[in-house]
């Protein structure tokens, strides 16, 4: 926004003829104006200035941009929930995966380029036909809606890692998931296929991209305020039986090789075997997905003021649909192996406030 710069018109010119000359009136001392009005007016106008060079007073900055309000990277910190969100359509891409490609693309710019691509996520008219869609629900598509735009890069990176994945398990390309699907990306799918590897045309944008994953590495931990659960556990046993087989945290997957934050908890489990919701609430997904199989998520209402959901995955049946309200205890589906996964067990997930959190401190002891 450009400032507009006051054109101070100049003088009239003086006539040639002189003109009449009065009288001037006796010299008196200063007046009331000369004394207490004017330096007033002086005082106020250096300050006006003051404000309108320095944007306004220390402390009354737009709460829009001060530092409370950003995440990882000076990004807005309500891009952390959808980042997570896109990033739990396959194993490959990270949140931070995510916020470093928006970061090489655009730099979180909302602006349009000479070639036509649009939003932080700097898609194409004819990209955005195939990935977009009104992920936040608010009536439109559009990728200048951030949620939108991290949602459909999310779905867009997760094709591209899905055919990069049935590559290297056909032998046709070797290397590291992350790093073939970024180069798929740049350069194309075919291109990393006929090079068997990370083609030369994708090895700048690659680098760039990975030299900025440890800026936004906070976006793959949980709740950065520590996603603590109330002091007594809220959370029913979603199985009969708690058996950990793998905890929340950090972890390789067997599957893929990829090192991310292992969002919950698995516990072993017969197939077949009953699954419970872990407290009332209201089904919002039910639904077979790429990596998780079948899955249920389950909102829970606001706990202290944030939202609770808790996700059940790798059902091998679903006994819920979206929209159905369930009490604790109540049949969700049972435990399975769809999905990428390597044997029956739930997998249980904990969100709160949008982030992964312990499942741990919030399931009650079992029976």
């Amino acid at each position: 926004m450009s400032d507009e710069q006051a054109v101070e018109t100049p003088p009239e010119q003086a006539a040639s003829a002189p003109r009449p000359v009065a009288p001037r009136p006796p010299r008196r001392g200063p007046g009331l104006f000369t004394v207490v009005v004017l330096p007033a007016l002086l005082t106020l106008s250096a300050v006006a200035g003051f404000l309108a060079l320095t944007g306004g007073l220390p402390g009354d900055e737009d709460t829009a941009g001060t530092p409370q309000d950003d995440a990882a990277g000076g990004v807005n910190a309500t891009y952390g929930p959808w980042l997570r969100r896109s990033a739990e359509a396959c194993s490959v891409v990270t949140p931070s995966f995510l916020a470093a490609q928006i970061d090489q693309l655009t730099g979180f710019s909302d602006e349009s380029t000479a070639s036509g691509e649009q939003g932080i996520a700097a898609f194409t008219a004819a990209g955005w036909r195939t990935w977009g869609r009104d992920d936040d629900g608010n009536g439109h598509s559009s990728p200048h809606d951030p949620a939108d735009a991290i949602m459909a890069l999310g779905r867009q990176d997760c094709s591209l890692a899905r055919k990069i994945t049935e590559l290297r398990t056909d032998g046709t390309v070797n290397g590291d998931l992350v790093d073939l699907t970024l180069a798929a990306y740049a350069a194309g799918a075919d291109a990393v296929a006929d090079a068997g590897k990370v083609p030369a045309g994708a090895r700048t944008y690659l680098g760039e991209v990975k030299s900025r994953l440890a800026t936004y590495a906070d976006f793959d931990r949980e709740d950065p305020s520590g996603g603590a659960a109330p002091a007594n556990a809220i959370l029913a046993a979603p199985t009969t039986t708690l058996t950990v087989t793998s905890p929340y945290g950090s972890r390789k997957h067997p599957l893929t090789g990829v090192t991310k934050l292992h969002t919950g908890i698995d516990f072993g489990a017969p197939q077949g075997a009953q699954v419970s919701a872990a407290r009332d609430g209201r089904v919002v997904f039910a639904a077979p997905t790429k990596a998780y199989g079948n899955r249920v998520v389950v909102d829970h209402g606001l706990i202290d003021g944030k939202r609770l959901e808790t996700t059940y995955s790798h059902l091998s049946l679903l006994e819920v649909t979206a929209g159905q309200t369930v009490r604790t205890g109540a049949p969700v589906g049972r435990v399975g192996s769809t999905g990428l996964s390597t044997g029956p067990h739930l997998h249980f997930e904990v969100i709160y406030d949008g982030y992964y959190t312990d499942p741990q401190p919030w399931l009650a002891p079992s029976g």
